[in-house]
């Protein structure tokens, strides 16, 4: 990129940050609309059949790939198919089931203390709460945000992880770069029934097309809306992904 082509996305990108927030939550309006017509189908990509299992699968999600921890998850229910099971679980096992999902030991940890927490304080069952799941061992707020919107459907924030992060900023929603920042200024654009959905809009449209070291921006249905795009010819519509 030429020093000139810096210089224009850096004015896109204010431009795009500035405008009043009326503008901006109108014009978050369309990017909802765009991103539902690209991917209708945009859901959470953890397989999981109940609260307890999309608990789990998502404390497993850190520094991981949802296709990894869906490979993962199968052994581990059969295993572990509830709290009970789990808060009993030997350490050594657990950490050899979950190895390929990185970062294991400190996983493994997690998963027997939160599921220690569920059974203790709420006879085995994940509560619907954002203080009762963050008081678990493991969970933050991210973590309960998935819980709560996809299991519960509460909408009571918004998840942002890398792509949901990077793409806000793009899209000049957002000047922050800490997610409670980023996900408290999301707040304020997005209308609050679309908060879960725009998160996993985001991240399937960070996956399929924004991609970070390599954006297709030519094919994105949202070019006429990024600030922070890049001066190219448009395209053919991007390409659905892979669920």
């Amino acid at each position: 990129m030429t020093a000139t082509s810096k210089t224009g996305t850096r004015k896109r990108r204010a431009a795009g940050r500035f405008k009043t927030p009326e503008a901006t939550r109108k014009r978050v309006r369309r990017l909802i609309a765009l991103l539902k017509a690209e991917y209708p189908e945009a859901r959470t990509a953890l397989a999981h059949e109940d609260p307890y299992q999309l608990l789990v699968a998502t404390i497993l999600s850190a520094q991981c790939t949802d296709r990894r921890v869906n490979m993962v998850t199968p052994k581990l229910f059969a295993r572990f198919p509830d709290a009970r099971s789990l808060a009993k679980a030997r350490l050594a096992e657990l950490e050899e089931l979950i190895r390929s999902t990185g970062f294991f030991r400190n996983k493994a940890k997690n998963l027997i203390a939160c599921a220690g927490g569920l059974v203790t304080r709420h006879n085995g069952e994940v509560p619907a709460t954002m203080k009762e799941l963050t008081a678990l061992g493991g969970v933050g707020r991210k973590t309960a945000n998935v819980v709560l919107g996809n299991a519960f459907g509460k909408e009571i924030g918004v998840v942002v992880d890398t792509h949901v992060n990077r793409l806000s900023n793009l899209l000049g929603l957002t000047s922050a770069t800490k997610p409670e920042q980023v996900e408290r200024d999301l707040m304020a654009l997005v209308p609050r029934r679309e908060w879960t959905l725009f998160a996993h809009l985001l991240i399937y449209h960070g996956r399929a097309v924004c991609i970070a070291r390599r954006p297709r921006c030519s094919a994105c249905a949202l070019y006429d809306y990024c600030p922070g795009r890049r001066e190219e010819p448009r395209g053919a519509l991007p390409r659905k992904p892979r669920p």
